[in-house]
């Protein structure tokens, strides 16, 4: 049978297909499932490009990010048909997006007003400061019994304030009310269903879950919290649950991904959220572990949110459906994993490609002592310490550029060892494997390091796109979509992986001790944010006693100078 026969046959039976949009910290994707057999039918991926402005701010473009949308609906509709799919059978897209990150744009014009501040991004330091010193006895969880988070440069509503502090655009429109606040889920389902002309500014639990400004009881946005930071409720997104039709999508009619035109918009999530989704932990109970940019491990609380005693984040899991009760869930947040494997190719040039790292690392087998915390933007869960920043420790004249790579996975897999037992102590029952998925999953050495450090098998799915499969079935659920169930009896078989751990705990206990070691090092390196001159530059007289010595060294050598030329 030729190909083009066995396209055709199989697309009568292919049924209702759903869409989902990722658009990552990294870059943006586009996934076309089938909603019977959750299989992945095609995708295009396009990267985003990240810019830093200054040490310790990351923003990437608006236009950009909405644009890499745009061009991955045209990719994947035109490899659908190639393939002789019908495009017509899509009958939801979800969205799925990295969280946190803050676009302020004009409703009347539909242009941003600022870069996206990206959830990595540090420049909000002394306001985070600011506010902790404002609180009754300094106290970092002040909103917590509200939010479920600390105040931290994380979250959304910190970065919001600074944009309208320091960026005049963005402070005038706030002031003749043309300004819209959103995540990028906002900015993409806004622009997608019409923008200036009709678009829908809305965002969904999970998403609003991570601003500081959202009661995550109440599942609103909270007027004293919206006061606490002093932003008007009026630039704020409607918020909806993660599985309802939001709007249509509206597209030019002359692209191939025009007749994606007229679909509903129908799920959305935060990326961890989608990934808890798509990974089917609808369990109380239930984990997963997602390596992306950061890493992210989430616990499935059920109807209830938690709170922790030992630094993780009580956050929305999902809510699917208007009429359905959200769920909860805790987390561990981890700012940087494969951001590192990014940091090792462009900042320092060890290696050219992402896969090259497990080779490197692979030939030595050992980071030889050396470890590496890699604090870029501060230290996340468990410690949420803005001040510590990276450290290479434990070199030796013998280490190499191998021994590093090597250290930089270990890396990844003791920060998640930290948050696995925060969740552990927080709950009192033991995860007795981790399942996870994300990008750096395919690295089948730092599975198995995953493995030996926790001590528990690691599964994996052999599917690894579970964040957008996520979106797409709380798209596909959707009331008025209703392509696909999510009763437990009907939910696919997932094939997997398991990685079981080969080294013995002594030996895992040492490693680990040795990492907590030098995270202590890591802490306390930037304290408090140095003094100006104005235009970015700190002065060497922000420091008072070196301001004197410098002063009193100058007199003395103009004093010298005028007795020598007396004599």
């Amino acid at each position: 049978m030729n190909s083009g026969m066995a396209a055709s046959s199989s697309r009568v039976m292919l049924g209702p297909l759903v869409a989902a949009i990722d658009q990552g910290t990294s870059s943006t994707r586009f996934l076309v499932f089938n909603a019977k057999t959750a299989e992945l039918l095609s995708h295009h991926q396009v990267e985003i490009n990240q810019s830093f402005p200054k040490e310790g701010w990351v923003e990437e473009d608006p236009k950009e990010i909405l644009q890499s949308v745009y061009e991955c609906m045209e990719r994947t509709c035109e490899k659908l048909t190639q393939l002789n799919v019908d495009i017509s059978n899509i009958k939801a897209i979800g969205v799925t997006n990295q969280r946190e990150t803050t676009l302020v744009w004009d409703k009347e014009t539909g242009e941003p007003l600022y870069n996206a501040i990206v959830w990595l991004d540090l420049r909000t330091q002394s306001t985070v400061e600011r506010l902790i010193n404002k609180t009754p006895g300094r106290n970092k969880n002040h909103l917590k019994h509200k939010t479920g988070l600390p105040i931290s440069t994380y979250f959304s509503a910190v970065k919001l304030r600074w944009l309208m502090d320091n960026v005049d655009e963005v402070a005038e429109a706030v002031l003749t009310h043309r300004a819209m606040f959103g995540t990028v889920d906002s900015w993409l389902i806004w622009c997608l269903t019409g923008g200036k002309s009709g678009g829908v500014h809305c965002t969904d639990v999970t998403n609003a879950s991570r601003t500081m400004l959202f009661n995550i009881h109440t599942l609103d946005w909270d007027p004293e919290l919206c006061k606490y930071f002093d932003i008007p409720m009026e630039i704020l997104p409607k918020v909806r649950s993660s599985s309802e039709i939001y709007g249509l999508m509206k597209i030019c009619s002359s692209l191939k991904s025009g007749c994606l035109s007229g679909i509903p918009i129908s799920g959305c999530l935060g990326d961890q959220s989608a990934a808890l989704v798509g990974q089917m932990c609808f369990q109380e109970g239930q984990a997963k572990n997602t390596y992306g940019t950061g890493c992210f491990l989430l616990r499935n609380t059920g109807a209830k949110p938690v709170m922790s005693e030992h630094g993780l984040l009580t956050t929305v899991a999902y809510k699917l459906g208007r009429d359905k009760p959200a769920c909860y869930a805790l987390e561990g947040s981890v700012a940087i994993a494969g951001a590192v494997v990014r940091w090792l190719k462009d900042n320092l040039g060890i290696i050219q490609t992402s896969t090259e790292l497990e080779k490197l690392a692979a030939s030595v087998g050992t980071s030889y002592g050396c470890y590496f915390v890699p604090a870029f933007s501060g230290l996340y869960a468990p410690y949420w310490e803005p001040s510590a920043r990276g450290i290479i420790c434990g070199l030796t004249q013998f280490t190499n550029k191998s021994h590093l790579a090597f250290a930089a996975l270990e890396a990844v897999c003791f920060q998640t060892r930290e948050i696995l037992d925060a969740m552990n102590q927080d709950s009192g029952i033991p995860l007795t494997q981790l399942q996870v998925d994300g990008g750096m999953t395919s690295n089948r050495l730092l599975m198995q390091l995953q493995a030996d450090i926790l001590c528990i098998p690691v599964v994996k799915p052999s599917m690894p796109e579970t964040t957008a499969l996520g979106a797409a079935m709380a798209a596909g659920a959707a009331e008025g979509v209703s392509v696909w169930s999510l009763r437990p009896e009907d939910l696919s078989e997932v094939t997997s992986e398991k990685f079981e751990p080969q080294i013995n705990p002594e030996e895992s206990e040492f490693r680990y001790a040795r990492w907590k070691k030098a995270v202590q090092r890591a802490m306390n390196w930037e304290t408090t944010e140095p003094i100006s001159n104005g235009n970015g530059e700190t002065s060497i007289f922000s420091s008072v006693p070196l301001g004197f010595y410098i002063l009193g060294s100058m007199l003395m050598l103009i004093g010298a100078k005028y007795i020598a030329g007396h004599k």
